[in-house]
């Protein structure tokens, strides 16, 4: 199979990055002049692009433009997370597998996990998300809780791997995500999820819970998500009013 042209950018961006002709620090040109450099198209630029802030090696700032961090690509995956859209590169770049999907009836302990009451019905999608490397551990575990109305989105899912469930629900349902709740917290690995996510059982990981609210603060979807030790980084930035 031949190389996409995207592909051949980053991985010529990423020799310009680790060979020093673009120093850790420095910007590199803007997108436009990108585009006119490689003969490119925006989307494949920005496809490009992504897959450089996927390595860890620059950041992008819309005001700062596009900035050098590491010359050797990070052995995880780093984002910054601040905005809805941050999430939706995030699906977008890091492909849902869908491994399972079904009616359920939380227990207590579940209930306290996810903040709602126990006994509540839910439709739950299960997937992973992969990097796309050939051979990569997966990036981590989700399950998604939604309102068992939007049981047909099991399927939906499957079929639009990279496009986020609350999209989905967007699109095929009509209510629009106004605000996520993020909760972050440290935990070890459980034992039931420790062999798909090709990881020891016990061993340290992320769990990230997040509530999708629509405008009136209601609740559209619920995802817990498992990441393992060295798979996923939150990176923000923080400056001073």
């Amino acid at each position: 199979m031949s190389e996409t042209l995207w592909a051949q950018v980053a991985r010529d961006l990423t020799a310009g990055i680790t060979s020093g002709r673009f120093p850790v620090g420095s910007l590199l040109p803007t997108e436009l002049e990108l585009c006119e450099h490689y003969g490119t198209s925006r989307h494949t630029m920005r496809t490009a692009i992504r897959q450089l802030q996927d390595r860890g090696l620059i950041s992008r700032n819309k005001k700062a433009g596009t900035r050098v961090e590491a010359s050797v690509p990070t052995s995880g995956y780093r984002q910054p997370l601040a905005s809805l859209e941050d999430l939706i590169q995030f699906g977008a770049t890091h492909v849902r597998e869908v491994r399972e999907t079904g009616d359920v009836t939380v227990d207590a302990a579940l209930a306290a996990d996810l903040g709602c009451a126990p006994g509540t019905a839910w439709f739950r999608i299960s997937s992973i998300r992969r990097d796309g490397r050939p051979g990569g551990a997966p990036v981590g575990w989700t399950d998604v809780y939604l309102d068992p109305a939007y049981a047909d989105l099991g399927e939906v899912a499957r079929a639009s791997p990279d496009v986020l469930i609350s999209t989905l629900v967007e699109q095929h349902h009509h209510r629009s995500c106004a605000e996520i709740r993020q909760d972050v917290e440290a935990i070890a690995l459980p034992a039931v999820r420790a062999g798909v996510l090709k990881a020891e059982a016990g061993t340290p990981a992320l769990r990230i819970l997040r509530h999708y609210l629509d405008g009136a603060g209601k609740i559209i979807e619920m995802s817990s998500t498992l990441h393992p030790a060295g798979r996923f980084t939150v990176s923000q930035r923080m400056r001073r009013a």
